[in-house]
């Protein structure tokens, strides 16, 4: 070949850009694994529950208005009867909940779910009903109202494994529904005292298992809420942040106290809005005629998924080809080596298998034990080999080393998000700095002179 370290260097071109497809492979496999995990929430979800939101106690009450008018004229006048139904509520003065939750994977093949199992007690207190006594719009009309229904409305009912109200002192039977057309799902009971003036004190009592999220609604004008669970992970959020919140590694205690004035809850039921997850709070609903009610609450989903980690770890893999191709290229440089394309092509493949045993082991063991079990297998291969292609036990230990260096760094990067750029950039600085020192002394154009007298051999002069 007349230009031989140009062809070299557009061989090893054309390794990379193979390499490069085969990461992109290897992320394609973390993207339909993934994909694979959100079938399998939303299967678990379909059978058991999904998110949860939690509104009530509230009380309402049906009503109708019945009256006559007169229409038309003269002879055509007449006497026309009208009426009109509505709708009363009354959100209570106060309302505490106390609640623990506790997760309960469940699985679908290899895939974890989590998911919950809270049980709670909620106290409302009306200081009077006056809301729910109907005012005449008309002169000389009738008013019917219904008994009052005082019913708490969940996300998703199959939820629902136990259910029990007390109205001042009293146990009333739990019937399904809530006979609310904004908030269907859920239970109500019939309260015994339709003309009662107040005050009315409630204790709920509650069974709830869901998936994901779970939230609440302020309703109230005063709400506090607290929470306790097992999960030591909790993300929080909705629209308000607890008060106060207490993580350690077996749970987390969590309160929140708001009141009337820092939320439209309380309007926003009263007005038809919808309960939402707590993914969709703020969001318009479903059906685009109801805003969401603001809620708050927890999320209780793997911080660190082994899919997002291995997706991250996947991104970095052309960087590590890279620096391995540079620190082979310093060796063959340095040592007057000579490293086959071929070979350089055995060496990115090892590396680039990292990432595909990552994946894979990461759905059977821990996600620290899989990178520990996939760096050990490449490292010890490609000190194996390393020690082949450079020619001598000792730097295919010195590679080998490098190789873990590399993996060590990449595991700190993963484990360390917020501060992965800063990292990221100072380990190529370092890189760049050892190459620049250990070439300090090479001159370029001798070295590639004598590579190149190498590389073509002497033209055989014909015999005498």
């Amino acid at each position: 070949m007349k230009f031989p370290l140009l062809g070299k260097a557009l061989a090893v071109g054309g390794v990379l850009v193979a390499l490069t497809l085969a990461l992109n492979m290897v992320s394609g496999i973390v993207r339909e694994r993934e994909g694979r995990l959100h079938e399998a929430e939303r299967s678990v979800a379909d059978s058991l529950a999904s998110q949860q939101v939690l509104l009530g106690p509230v009380l309402t009450r049906r009503c109708d208005e019945s009256w006559t008018s007169e229409q038309g004229e003269g002879k055509d006048r007449k006497l026309v009867a009208e009426r009109r139904e509505f709708m009363l509520g009354a959100a209570p003065q106060t309302l505490t909940v106390s609640a623990k939750a506790m997760i309960e994977p469940r699985y679908r093949g290899i895939f974890k779910v989590n998911g919950y199992s809270m049980r709670a007690k909620l106290s409302a207190n009306w200081a009077d009903l006056a809301a729910l006594k109907p005012v005449a719009q008309h002169t000389g009309s009738k008013l019917r109202c219904d008994a009052p229904l005082m019913f708490v409305a969940i996300g998703d009912a199959r939820g629902i494994r136990n259910a029990a109200v007390t109205v001042g002192g009293t146990s009333l039977a739990v019937l399904p529904g809530t006979e609310h057309a904004s908030h269907p799902r859920g239970f109500h009971v019939v309260l015994p005292s339709p003309d009662a003036a107040g005050p009315l004190v409630a204790e709920v009592s509650i069974d709830l298992v869901g998936t994901g999220d779970l939230a609440f609604a302020p309703v109230a004008d005063s709400t506090k809420v607290d929470l306790a669970s097992d999960w030591p992970h909790p993300s929080f959020g909705g629209r308000f942040l607890p008060t106060t919140r207490k993580v350690t590694e077996k749970g987390f205690d969590a309160s929140w106290q708001l009141s009337a004035l820092a939320t439209s809850a309380p309007q926003e039921w009263l007005g038809g809005g919808t309960v939402c997850a707590l993914s969709a709070n703020g969001n318009e609903a479903s059906n685009n005629k109801a805003r969401c009610i603001e809620t708050f609450g927890v999320a209780f989903f793997d911080p660190v998924s082994a899919y997002v980690l291995s997706d991250r770890a996947t991104k970095y893999g052309l960087l590590f080809i890279a620096l391995t191709f540079v620190g082979v290229g310093l060796v063959e440089v340095m040592r007057r080596l000579r490293v086959h394309p071929v070979q350089y092509l055995l060496v990115g493949s090892a590396v680039a298998m990292f990432f595909l045993l990552l994946v894979s082991l990461t759905e059977h063991i821990a996600f620290g034990w899989a990178y520990l079990v996939g760096a050990s297998a490449c490292t010890l291969l490609l000190s194996f080999y390393g020690s082949f292609v450079l020619r001598g036990w000792r730097p295919g230990l010195v590679f080998g080393a490098s190789i873990a260096s590399l993996y060590g760094a990449l595991f700190v990067l993963l484990q360390l998000e917020q501060s992965a750029l800063v990292l990221g950039s100072l380990l190529l600085f370092a890189v760049l700095a050892g190459v620049m020192v250990a070439t300090r002394h090479v001159d370029w154009y001798a070295l590639f002179d004598n590579l190149r007298r190498e590389a073509v051999p002497p033209v055989a002069r014909p015999a005498q």
